[in-house]
C-alpha cells in the first residue's frame, strides 16, 4: 500500500515537471504543445486543476522571461541557429510594440507572434516588472479559460 502511494506521488511530480517543462519550453526555443500537455492532465483528473494551471502558467511565464533576457541582449545572440525568433518575426513585433507599447504584451499567449513580442520587449527595454505583470496575466488567462472549457465550466 505504500508502495502503492509513493509511485503514485512519484507519478504525479513527474507529470508536474513535465507539464511546467513542456510550458517553458513552449514560450522559448522549440514548438511544443503546452496546451495539449495541460488539457491531458486536466482530462486524466488526477490532480487539481488550480494547480495544473498554477505550474503551466509559472513555465510559460519563466520561458517568456527567458526570451526578454534574449532580447536585452539581441546583439549578442540574434544570428545563432537557435536564437527563438526569426528576424523578419522580430521586427514585426517590434513594430507592434513600438506602435502599442506594453499592452501588446497582452497578447503574449498568442501561438503566431507572442514569443516575439515577449523578445521585443526585452529589445526595447520594458521595465522587467510591468513585463512580469503583463505576461503572467496574459499566460494565465490562456489558461485559465483553456481548464475551464476542458472541464466544462464553458
Amino acid at each position: 500500500m505504500a508502495r502503492r502511494a509513493l509511485t503514485g506521488n512519484v507519478e504525479d511530480l513527474l507529470s508536474l515537471a513535465g507539464l511546467f517543462a513542456v510550458a517553458f519550453i513552449a514560450a522559448t526555443i522549440l514548438p511544443a504543445q503546452s496546451e495539449a500537455a495541460l488539457v491531458g492532465l486536466l482530462v486524466l483528473g488526477k490532480q487539481s486543476p488550480v494547480l495544473l494551471v498554477v505550474v503551466a502558467t509559472i513555465g510559460n511565464v519563466l520561458g517568456s522571461v527567458t526570451n526578454w533576457v534574449l532580447g536585452r541582449w539581441i546583439e549578442h545572440y540574434h544570428n545563432r541557429r537557435w536564437f527563438p525568433v526569426s528576424e523578419q518575426a522580430l521586427d514585426r513585433a517590434t513594430g507592434w510594440y513600438r506602435r502599442w507599447g506594453r499592452w501588446s504584451l497582452l497578447l503574449s499567449w498568442a501561438p503566431i507572434g507572442g514569443d516575439a513580442l515577449t523578445v521585443a520587449a526585452g529589445v526595447l527595454r520594458e521595465r522587467f516588472w510591468s513585463f512580469l505583470l503583463l505576461v503572467t496575466i496574459a499566460k494565465a488567462g490562456r489558461y485559465i479559460v483553456l481548464a475551464a472549457i476542458t472541464l466544462g465550466l464553458l
